[in-house]
Formats: C-alpha cells, structure tokens, sequence
C-alpha cells in the first residue's frame, strides 16, 4: 500500500503522455507488478479512493481524484523560509479555477494590453460567461464585433475599456459594447 502514491504518479504520467489508462497487461509490466491479481488489488484500492473509476463498457477512466495536485505549503517570494516535510493538502486545478464548468471557456492571451495587470501574451485566462460584470472586473469584451481583453470602468456615466499597458488607449466604444465573460483565473506555462 505504501507505493500506491508511486503507482499513481506513474499512471498519471502514462495518461499525460497517451491520453488513456494502461490495459491491465500494460500497467504491470509499467509499474513492476508479477500478477494480473496485484493490478486488480491496485486498481480496487485506487477505486476506493477515487483516483480510478470503470466506464459503462468496463474501461479504466481518471477517477474525480486523479488530476488532484499537491499544494504545497506557500514559498516566501522574499527571504527563504525553512523547509517542512508536512502533510499537504491536495488540488485539483479545474476545481480551483472553475466554479461553473458549464459557463466557463479557456482563451489564450494575444497582445500585451493586459501585462501590468500580469497577464502576457501565451498565457491562458479561465472566463466565466455572463452578460455583466462589475467596475474594476477583468473582462472579455465584445466592441464593434471583435474580442478585446481590458478592464471594465465607468467614464463620465459610460462604460470603458482601460487597458493594463500604457502604451495603448482606453477604448471607449461608439457603438455597442457587450460583455462576454469576467476573468476568474489564470494559467502561465513557463518553458
């Protein structure tokens, strides 16, 4: 029981890089298990723990625990801090930045109008859709048919867009100016 956490961690590797679980074959020539019975008892525990679970048609499918990362304790972005070998919580992305999987699109950054706001070209943001925001929201914009990125503000009694950028204008739109989404998060990949 105690390299379930190893097994796991190597099956969600497998699943990264193919997309699908292992056949029952598969996994115990993965994971250096003898017998068909000892990936049956893995899989049975990982069941129990909501890591696995079986399709209608009896496939082996990420189960609601599967994609759960570990959340660390925080680092200290100053001065170094001792190092804790605690127990940690764990998470799972999606559940962190998505409260409604129904509303919400992800949409990748192009430009710089946002980047004193944090937000650079490549990144992703997490937008939930709905058909208003508030002052001082992050929002995707549709002005003039064509998607902006920008701060939601109030003008003179009349809704602008202010960029996080110096370098470009605030638009203030002439014609009609619809809210698409607010941003609720953000992802970054560094390479």
């Amino acid at each position: 029981m105690s390299n379930d956490r190893s097994y796991l961690d190597q099956l969600q590797d497998y699943y990264a890089q193919h997309r699908v679980l292992p056949s029952y074959a598969t996994m115990a020539g993965l994971l250096g298990l003898k017998s068909k019975s000892s990936v049956a008892a893995l899989v049975a525990r990982l069941k129990l723990q909501d890591f696995l679970e079986v399709t209608p048609d009896k496939r082996l499918k990420p189960g609601g625990k599967f994609f759960e990362r570990l959340l660390a304790d925080s680092v200290r972005a100053g001065f170094p801090s001792p190092a804790n070998d605690t127990q940690h919580d764990m998470l799972t992305i999606d559940e962190y930045l998505v409260e409604r999987p129904s509303q919400t699109v992800l949409v990748t950054v192009k430009g710089d109008s946002m980047i004193d706001a944090g937000i650079h070209p490549g990144d992703i943001v997490a937008v939930e859709k709905k058909p208003a925001a508030n002052v001082g929201d992050i929002v995707v914009a549709i002005v003039d048919n064509e998607f902006t990125l920008k701060y939601l503000e109030r003008e003179k009694g009349q809704f602008v867009l202010r960029p996080a950028n110096p370098a470009y204008p605030i638009i203030r739109p002439t014609g009609s100016l619809e809210i698409f989404g607010v941003v609720v998060g953000l992802v970054r990949k560094y390479k």
